[in-house]
């Protein structure tokens, strides 16, 4: 276990919490009342910066419960080691009606995760049996 810690950037910035001893993620929360128009976007604050370690980065996934009873969902996002500004959530609206996100509400989860270096050169590719079939090549 690693140590990141957490700046709390106004007085609604909350600590990101595991819901479960097993949880993968840990919860993040809207700082302010946001309003996300019906079949639209808006950007929520959250009111805290990350200090990650230097070889993990925090994705930000959407929460299935708020996805599924109310139509909303993150936007799927990386949140680098180096990057020390407010943790902003982008959420889209899948819903015929405006939604308003209310400060404290559970907005999102981050899952940490190992960040690999690599260099990479210009060269041949080894060939494979897949090649360069892609999107929908094994079928729906």
């Amino acid at each position: 276990m690693f140590k990141v810690t957490v700046r709390l950037l106004r007085p609604t910035g909350r600590l990101p919490h595991q819901a479960s001893p097993g949880a993968a993620g840990y919860d993040v929360y809207a700082a302010e009342d946001v309003v996300v128009p019906a079949r639209g976007r808006a950007l929520v604050p959250t009111a805290i910066a990350l200090g990650l370690p230097t070889d993990v980065e925090a994705q930000v996934r959407p929460r299935s419960g708020l996805a599924l009873h109310e139509g909303i969902f993150a936007h799927f996002g990386t949140i680098d080691p180096d990057y020390r500004g407010e943790l902003m959530v982008l959420l889209f609206s899948h819903r015929d009606t405006d939604y308003t996100v209310k400060a404290g509400e559970r907005i999102a989860q981050i899952v940490l995760a190992p960040v690999v270096r690599a260099s990479f050169s210009e060269g041949p590719i080894d060939d494979t049996e897949r090649g360069q079939r892609g999107f929908g090549h094994t079928g729906r």
